[in-house]
């Protein structure tokens, strides 16, 4: 569905600078602006560490966990943003720990994941049934495509205490976090407290998760939170630099994903996703292009 605002809006030019005054002219994208700041700096950076640690599938998982964990909130009364929030970090939880007792992630995140589908199917039956067109503004289409245009000044001071909190404590233990992931074996003989370090991680993941949902939305969070962390692996090797490209490169795409949106009238969220995986198949496929010519020649000159 387009956004009907659009149609008042000025006109698209190839004058940036004044393009860009005209959206910093109007409150509701000085928010958007800043809450998609703020989101993706700490979506690249937790991101950086999910394509290291391979929990993608643990990340994709928590998105659909915070889907169930939100419509569960508002069919059953309770502050959605709560709820969403304490579901997803009991289930990275109990994901991270059982997933350590049974030595195969995978399968602790597939037997999670299967019974939380299923109780988010019956969550939106309940919220469908009973709750929807009860002028609460909550609705289950905001929760799976967001709504980063409508971020309310309530929602942006959680976001911006959110996403501070979670880019200290990500700093602060970046290091050790690091040498676990890199190599948990060697890391768990110095010292380092590698099962601990794990839940702590997903639990950020949780909360990366949770306070980006209702503002991108739970199907394209996981665009955002693995794409351009995975664009900077595959193209830097110090994990430091690598860490600020994700965040750069997630801001880059956020910003003129909204813009976009602005000036089109459509969904803002599908555009950062589709900006994503366009820069992420571009990276990918020109790096595997560099390398098939550089074994090429190598076999010439051989």
């Amino acid at each position: 569905m387009r956004i009907t605002i659009a149609t008042a809006l000025p006109p698209f030019t190839l004058n940036l600078w004044q393009d860009l005054q005209v959206m910093l002219s109007y409150d509701f994208m000085r928010q958007a602006l800043l809450a998609g700041t703020l989101l993706s700096i700490v979506a690249g950076l937790v991101g950086y560490f999910v394509v290291l640690r391979h929990q993608a599938f643990a990340g994709e998982s928590l998105s659909d966990v915070a889907f169930t964990g939100a419509l569960g909130g508002a069919a059953l009364g309770i502050n959605p943003i709560l709820s969403l929030i304490i579901t997803t970090v009991v289930v990275a939880l109990a994901m991270g720990g059982f997933g350590e007792r049974l030595r195969g992630r995978d399968v602790a995140i597939g037997t999670v994941l299967s019974w939380v589908l299923g109780l988010g199917v019956f969550f939106l039956s309940l919220f469908t049934a009973h709750m929807s067109g009860t002028g609460t503004g909550f609705s289950g289409v905001t929760v799976l495509f967001g709504n980063i245009l409508g971020v309310s000044t309530d929602q942006l001071r959680t976001i911006v205490l959110v996403s501070g909190g979670v880019m200290v404590l990500l700093l602060l233990f970046a290091r050790p976090l690091l040498f676990a992931s890199l190599d948990p074996d060697v890391a768990a003989a110095h010292g380092v407290p590698v099962r601990a370090l794990g839940l702590g991680f997903m639990v950020l993941l949780a909360i990366t998760v949770s306070e980006a949902t209702l503002s991108v939305g739970a199907l394209l969070v996981f665009a955002l939170l693995l794409l351009p962390a995975a664009i900077a692996y595959q193209v830097v090797s110090r994990p430091l630099a690598a860490l600020g490209l994700a965040a750069i490169l997630a801001v880059a795409c956020t910003w003129v994903g909204i813009a976009i949106g602005f000036y089109t009238g459509y969904p803002s969220s599908v555009c950062i996703s589709l900006l994503a995986f366009v820069s992420y198949v571009v990276v990918v496929g020109g790096s595997s292009r560099v390398v098939q010519v550089w074994r090429k020649k190598k076999i010439i000159r051989a």
